[in-house]
């Protein structure tokens, strides 16, 4: 998943960017570093809301971000502004970068509700940020990822410098913790700039996915030992994730879905890389598969003997895995529900 071009971030990149034709998504790292110190993902944050006066906000890098008033002119990647949107942030947000449109045009799925007309696109793939585009926008804030620490996620290493220097940032953490973890930073963040969490949008979209994590504590305990694996295929390897690493699937894990833990972990530990041959070594009764176009999909693994003879593929458990979740409750609630009802379909196989 993407990001700086080094080996040593091999990890993130490696999974998230993993299902592309060629060898390159297994070489592509976790993403450009921003400054302030190290994270574990469980600092404490403040902050001063808008209408208060001065503003500040202590991100996920232990630090804080301070201004006169509330940034108006924020700048995020894509999927950080649909979870901003979500909360109830909206004119703020001037600028993306990151998947925003398909090749056809329409609104790629990790924008969620986000206006993508409205906003000026920076870059639409890994790699691409225009710089003189967004110093235009006249940047308040820029707003993103961190699922390595201070690795800020699809900001370029090589034009960190300049993009950083524009305007202040602010990282959540996005790995090795919870999936409400960052769910919660975002709300707070979003009250920070002007959202009201007490809206009924808001409101209903966390009653919605506090009934689906109750819905998939009780089909994973109705369950009875499931085994669920999470991963994502390229032409030559196949991921098998890391629900220690990963937010999403640590959540999964704590509402009881029995989740394979990979043993021979890559940098950074998000995953296991297999060679096809070995595409069975860990039994699995229901597969999450990574869903993005930069992952092979099952039409196009059904050329690959290996993907046909898991037990699961051969049974049909195979569902659709969104490997960078939406960190909203809006976003987050349709993939417990989906993961939910997947499971209650499912049978031992392996």
């Amino acid at each position: 998943m993407p990001r700086s071009r080094t080996a040593a971030h091999l990890s993130r990149r490696g999974l998230l960017a993993a299902g592309g034709a060629t060898a390159l998504g297994a070489v592509l790292a976790a993403c450009g570093s921003g400054g302030g110190s190290g994270s574990d993902g469980a600092s404490g944050s403040s902050a001063k809301p808008a209408g208060a006066g001065s503003w500040s906000f202590t991100d996920d890098r232990r630090k804080e971000v301070t201004a006169k008033s509330a940034p108006k002119r924020v700048v995020a990647y894509t999927g950080t502004a649909a979870a901003l949107v979500d909360f109830g942030l909206d004119e703020q947000i001037v600028g993306v970068f990151g998947e925003t449109k398909t090749a056809d045009g329409k609104a790629d799925p990790t924008a969620g509700d986000l206006k993508v007309d409205k906003v000026e696109i920076l870059g639409n793939v890994w790699g691409e940020f225009g710089v003189e585009k967004y110093a235009a926008l006249r940047p308040e804030l820029l707003v993103t990822h961190m699922y390595d620490p201070d690795a800020l996620w699809y900001v370029p290493d090589e034009s960190k410098d300049k993009i950083l220097g524009l305007a202040p940032s602010v990282a959540i953490t996005t790995a090795r913790v919870p999936m409400t973890k960052p769910i919660e930073r975002y709300a707070a963040l979003a009250e920070s700039l002007g959202a009201d969490l007490k809206a009924k949008k808001v409101t209903d979209a966390k009653a919605r996915f506090e009934k689906a994590a109750e819905e998939l504590r009780q089909a994973a305990k109705a369950a009875g030992g499931l085994k669920v694996m999470a991963c994502s295929g390229s032409a030559d390897i196949f991921y098998v994730s890391n629900p220690k690493v990963s937010t999403d699937l640590m959540y999964f894990a704590e509402l009881g879905v029995d989740i394979v833990v990979p043993t021979k972990l890559e940098a950074g530990d998000y995953f296991e890389a297999l060679s096809w041959e070995n595409a069975g070594k860990f039994p699995a009764d229901l597969i999450l598969l990574d869903n993005r176009s930069t992952a092979l999909q099952p039409k196009d693994l059904a050329a690959k003997p290996a993907w046909g003879q898991l037990p699961a593929v051969k049974a049909g458990q195979v569902t659709p895995w969104d490997a960078v979740p939406r960190f909203s409750y809006a976003g987050a609630a349709p993939l417990l529900e989906n993961l939910a009802k997947a499971i209650r379909n499912a049978k031992k196989v392996s």
